[in-house]
Formats: structure tokens, sequence, C-alpha cells
């Protein structure tokens, strides 16, 4: 078997574009990968298009010949779009590979190890940034039978909160935390904003609530600063989102900050690289939750993935709030019920994707044509979040 061809798609929300890869094979099976891709998604797209010598005409089952050509060949150091476009093939691989030996890919991936996998949700508020807001938006999120949940109350805030800032996120935090039900945990997001001392004063501001973790407390990369958080403060630390590729997770290891690692498979280089770097952290002792924002097969990929991870904690979960149209990507979904993820069991992904939906529905262009991406305000717009309020899925899933 080798790949034949490929198309591009990419579909627009006010959150966040989603890009697909359908990779074609001359025996007719075809794959499908995804990526959200932030503020890069035409640069992504046309460096596919670049590459196209490292994908096509080759046997889809070789993986790691895959890696190879796409991280030593051409010289560069591979960061982000190297990474990224890498997954977007190497997903579409499995999924080629899962349909061509009839197999679910969490069986060609060593098998199950767990029975469920325990979700949380983010992208739930899209709300007016105070604390009724927020709690009401909360309320949905319990109702909904989640028993985690994460979010982001700092506005724009950027190394340092002024003082009423400050007690505008702490007051959120207290707001979402009497909202929730006493089994529940909250997950504090801080995208890497805050210099160590304001990180630290949040964190012992908050530490006698049910907190999950405190999430990128520092610029990513910034291991001393995470050093000084992680003295200070009890709470769990997680971070790894923006880390591309296992080389860039080195330093996690030896310096022991970190309780929680969080690798995107769309951004590490897909599936086996993320595997790589959970493997390692079980060594250490550490846990995995993988970084989830796509749709659809990205979900689908986290989720085979975590079946066979024995120290996974809990995957990221987007689509029941936050733009919830893109379930109608594919002509099926792997819904949340009960605060689960269940085992998928269809060959490769097991989902076709709706491609005159994602058409339908194209990420809006500037002037000249280039993708405007969302989501790039959240160090400007101090309501940045609240931007996907209004949003209506032009084709609800029942």
């Amino acid at each position: 078997m080798k790949t034949s061809g490929f198309r591009l798609l990419q579909l627009g929300t006010p959150w966040r574009n989603l890009s697909y890869i359908i990779v074609e094979t001359d025996e007719g099976i075809s794959g499908v990968g995804e990526a959200r891709v932030l503020g890069k998604t035409h640069t992504v797209a046309e460096y596919l298009k670049d590459v196209e010598r490292h994908f096509i005409g080759y046997d889809p089952f070789d993986i790691e010949a895959l890696y190879r050509r796409f991280t030593l060949l051409d010289f560069g150091k591979a960061g982000e779009v190297v990474h990224t476009g890498l997954a977007m093939i190497e997903m579409a691989f499995w999924d080629i590979i899962g349909k061509a030996t009839n197999q679910p890919v969490y069986k060609l991936l060593g098998g199950k190890v767990q029975e469920k996998i325990q979700a949380y949700a983010n992208g739930w508020y899209t709300v007016e940034r105070n604390p009724d807001s927020f709690s009401l938006a909360a309320s949905k999120v319990v109702a909904k039978g989640y028993k985690a949940l994460k979010f982001d109350p700092f506005g724009n805030g950027d190394l340092e909160l002024s003082r009423p800032e400050l007690f505008k996120s702490l007051e959120i935090i207290e707001a979402v935390s009497d909202t929730v039900t006493d089994d529940m945990q909250m997950m504090i997001e801080m995208h890497g904003r805050f210099a160590a001392h304001q990180a630290v004063e949040i964190a012992k501001k908050i530490e006698d609530l049910n907190i999950g973790w405190i999430e990128e407390p520092v610029r990513p990369s910034d291991n001393p600063s995470l050093e000084k958080v992680r003295i200070q403060t009890s709470l769990p630390i997680a971070t790894g989102e923006r880390l591309y590729g296992a080389s860039e997770f080195r330093e996690i290891w030896s310096a022991n900050n970190v309780d929680v690692i969080q690798p995107d498979i769309t951004q590490c280089g897909g599936i086996f690289e993320t595997k790589k770097i959970a493997s390692t952290a079980e060594i250490y002792s550490i846990m995995v939750a993988p970084h989830n924002v796509g749709g659809v097969i990205s979900t689908l990929a986290a989720i085979h993935l975590c079946f066979t991870l024995r120290n996974v904690k809990i995957l990221e979960h987007f689509n029941d709030f936050a733009d919830p149209f893109v379930k109608d990507a594919a002509d099926s979904y792997p819904e949340v019920k009960d605060g689960f993820f269940s085992l998928p069991e269809k060959p490769g992904w097991g989902v076709e994707l709706n491609e005159d939906f994602i058409l339908e529905h194209p990420p809006e262009k500037n002037k000249d044509g280039i993708n405007l991406d969302p989501g790039l305000n959240m160090f400007e717009k101090i309501d940045w979040a609240k931007s996907c309020l209004l949003y209506t899925s032009p084709s609800p899933r029942d």
C-alpha cells in the first residue's frame, strides 16, 4: 500500500479554526487527520503542500520513517508548524492502518489498560466576565454530568494583575467553587500569563478550594520560574500543551516541577510521539492529561491513546459548550456520558468526515485571502471568551 494523494479542508468557528487532511492510498483506503492551529492555519496548510515529498508515495504503516523524514531530512529544528503538520499526517496514517487491519487504533497501540476515560469540560465560560455569569455557566457543566471543569478567569492579564483585576479573578474562582458539587475539581487555566510571584500569590489564595491543578502558571519552558512556583504552593501544577515533540519535555523530567503533563497530540507530532512522552512521564510518576481543544478527529485520537496509558489522569473536552456544531463535521461523535468517554470499537477512527458541511463553514479571511484566526486576543481583550457567546450551530446535532 502506498499513499497517492491528499486534500485539505478547514472549518471555521468563533473560537478556533479546525484543519483537516484526507490522505488517500492506491488501495482506495483514506485516512483523516485534524489539528487546531492557533494563528497559523494558513501556514500549516501551505507547509503540508511544501512537504508532500515526505508523505506521498510511502507505506502508511511505516510511522517511524514518517517521523524521521519530517524531523531530520529538512535539517532545520522542528517546531510548532512541523510537529502540527506531522501530527495531521500521522493521524491520517493511523486511520488508514486501522481500516486496513479492521482494528480500532487503540488496539494497534498496545490495547486498552483503562475501562473508561474521565473528561473535564472546557469552553463553557463564553459569558460576561463576572462571578454571576461564570456561576450560571458552571451550573450547566454540573447539569451535564461532568465531575471536573477548567477555566481562565484572568481577563487579558499579562505577568501581573492590577489589584482590582486580581480580586475580580479570585471572586470568579470562588463563585464557580460555590456552584460546583463537592466531588468536582476545578482546573485553573493561567495560559502562561504570569510572573512567578503573581502565580504564587494566586495559588496561595485558592489552596483551600478543590483545585485539580493550576495550568501553565508561567511562560512555557520557563523552568526557573516554574520551580519558584513549585516550591511555594501545594497545588498540583500542569503544563506542556505548548511543548512540541518529546525533546522539549526533557527539562521537565529532570526538574521535578510538574505533577501533570499535557502534551497535545496535534502539536507534538502525533500519537507515537505523545505515547513516548507519556511513557517517560510514567517513569517519573507524572500523570498525563492530554490537551485537547480540537474537533471529532483529534478528540478520537486522544481517546484512543488515553485508553492505552497507565498514567492517564483525565482528558479535556471542548465541544459540549464552545462551538458544539463542530460535532457535525463527521457522521458520529464520541459523546461524554456521565462525565466519561467510552471505548471506541470501530476500525481506525470509526467516523467519516462530512466534507460538504466543512466546506459550507470555512474560516473567515482577510482581504488577501489569508485565514483569520479567532482566539488570538486573550492578551488583548479583557472579555476575550465572550466572543463565542452568541454563536448558534448551523446544523445542530440531536
